[in-house]
């Protein structure tokens, strides 16, 4: 996105270990006894083939959690709600209640593919797909929480280079998200955070995203659709509708776009999907047009090294919103960027892959004010890797809910300890 930059700078390794403070994080009373730890996955009834990004709710509750890429999850479940309803949900399967009371730990869910027809007579009422966006993008004050919501976030990053892992950050945030009719920016306080880097496959290259978990939250369209369909953008669009589908029974409106023929600046080409009902944007998917390298370059890079050409391969965004008690709000988001890396007379090139994603898992409304400790805020500025402690804390999450780390992440924190162990 056009605020999303990404920092890259050549340092020496321990230029960039001198990089690394010591975050004064907000501790936090949590008890072991007081929730219910479940893990499972989420899977094809058909094939068994795992379902990322599957939703599950606890009905009654703000408490939620997501799937990761292997269809994995791990929902923290406290014990004063353990007769309730878990809803697992996703784009294009029937959606599936279960009593909490009835799972059990690595457990199976099969969800069933869900098939609609698009009905015809449903869009006579829309001249055309920029018509229904230019609808929904209207409908904020509406169907969108309009309150001040206090969220509770998980949020990660991660560095690979080539198709091995070098860097790993994570943290539990709050955020103050501003009604959606407001034009007020959203707050994000840094409750506790964590990384590990293995600096030998970083090599000379520190790579740092700018923004942090700023960088997932303006993947909200709804509340700021600046940051790709502004009111000059949007005519500089082609829209079409696709096949539809089913979310929660619900049928949604699919609507493609893409950047004109004729445009050569960098936008962005994707995915909408639309609740027919409703009209809310349920989640979008989409991708920056990186052909032209050197404007898309100039998108992301803020500094490198003058011998050097970095320019982005790949840029590709994922946002869902979920709905309670019939108002939306910003769910999850994952932003994937490739760099390619060509070092002036050497013959090999790097290619490195930055992933970044936020989860909701838990909000409420509050008129909580803005914390007034400066060292606990983070800007649109700040660097994660840099505000971060180390894996130091092995009760560091307690009882908030997390993405659970793929199999590869998992391996990586292994392998990086046991070398910061080796150098110690």
């Amino acid at each position: 996105m056009k605020n999303n930059s990404l920092s890259i700078v050549a340092s020496v390794f321990t230029l960039f270990l001198c990089c690394f403070i010591t975050v004064s994080a907000q501790e936090l009373n949590q008890d072991s006894d007081s929730f219910k730890e479940i893990k499972g996955k989420v899977v094809d009834s058909k094939t068994n083939r795992p379902l990322v990004f599957t939703d599950l709710v606890i009905n009654d509750s703000n408490i939620s959690t997501i799937t990761n890429s292997d269809g994995e999850f791990t929902l923290k479940i406290p014990n004063s709600i353990s007769d309730a309803i878990l809803t697992i949900s996703r784009l294009g399967y029937e959606k599936k209640e279960i009593a909490i009371s009835k799972l059990e730990n690595n457990e199976e869910i099969k969800l069933t593919e869900s098939i609609t027809e698009l009905n015809e007579i449903e869009l006579s009422s829309y001249k055309d797909a920029k018509a229904l966006l230019k609808e929904t993008l209207s409908k904020k004050s509406e169907i969108y929480i309009n309150n001040n919501t206090l969220m509770t976030a998980f949020y990660r990053e991660t560095i690979k280079k080539r198709r091995k892992n070098a860097s790993l950050s994570e943290a539990v945030v709050q955020i103050h998200k501003s009604p959606y009719n407001s034009i007020k920016k959203d707050g994000i306080e840094l409750i506790k955070s964590r990384k590990n880097t293995d600096y030998d496959r970083l090599d000379t290259l520190a790579l740092k995203l700018q923004g942090g978990p700023f960088s997932n939250l303006y993947t909200d369209i709804i509340k700021y659709p600046e940051f790709i369909f502004t009111t000059e953008d949007i005519d500089l669009y082609d829209f079409s509708f696709d096949e539809s589908t089913q979310i929660n029974n619900n049928m949604v409106y699919v609507v493609n776009f893409k950047q004109k023929p004729n445009i050569t600046t960098p936008l962005y080409y994707g995915k909408l999907y639309i609740d027919s009902g409703t009209l809310a944007l349920t989640n979008a998917v989409y991708s920056l047009n990186v052909e032209n390298r050197e404007l898309s370059s100039q998108m992301y890079i803020r500094k490198k090294p003058r011998k050097v050409d970095v320019y982005p391969t790949e840029a590709t965004y994922r946002v869902n919103y979920r709905t309670q008690n019939g108002k939306w709000h910003y769910a999850y988001s994952n932003i994937a960027l490739t760099f390619k890396v060509n070092w002036k007379g050497k013959f090999f090139n790097s290619v490195y892959t930055l992933n970044s994603e936020m989860a909701i898992t838990d909000w409420e409304i509050s008129d909580t004010k803005f914390a007034k400790t400066k060292e606990n805020i983070i800007r649109p500025t700040t660097i994660l890797v840099d505000e971060t402690s180390g894996f130091s804390d092995p009760e560091f999450w307690g009882e908030y809910n997390i993405i659970e780390p793929e199999k590869s992440i998992e391996s990586a924190i292994k392998k990086i300890q046991k070398q910061l162990l080796k150098r110690t």
